[in-house]
């Protein structure tokens, strides 16, 4: 993932269960942060995209997840996310949970584009940046 934008997280109390470990859910915040914040990267803020004519939002259709190691409270991760393919109205994003190089969570993710309750073309300049992040 070496064009992978990077966005660093720490682990607080609240996303954490009983023991301290991260709670599953929670690796599912952290990578809507870093999907959000690949777009926001890439020029284009959600809101643009939701207050317009169109009023667009992205919505996950599908997503493949390994949780490989835990990580707990006070961990400083970072969430690698990356464009793999936009056509359509869907795009294929990867991700990574790390903490310093270790791997804790992979994610394959098939998201789409929404609007007015159905699916939705990917705005063509949105596309077109998200094929240069290849």
């Amino acid at each position: 993932m070496s064009t992978a934008h990077s966005l660093p997280v720490r682990v607080y109390y609240e996303d954490t269960d009983f023991s301290g470990v991260v709670y599953h859910a929670s690796y599912l915040r952290f990578m809507e942060r870093g999907r959000t914040e690949l777009i926001r990267a890439l020029g284009v803020e959600q809101r643009e995209l939701f207050d317009g004519d169109t009023a667009l939002g992205f919505a996950v259709r599908r997503m493949t997840i390994d949780f490989l190691l835990p990580a707990v409270m006070d961990d400083l991760l970072t969430v690698e996310t990356r464009s793999v393919a936009a056509r359509g109205a869907t795009m294929d994003v990867e991700q990574r949970v790390l903490r310093g190089e270790e791997v804790l969570v992979t994610a394959k993710v098939l998201v789409a584009c929404v609007g007015g309750g159905r699916a939705r073309r990917i705005p063509d300049a949105l596309r077109q940046r998200l094929m240069i992040a290849d």
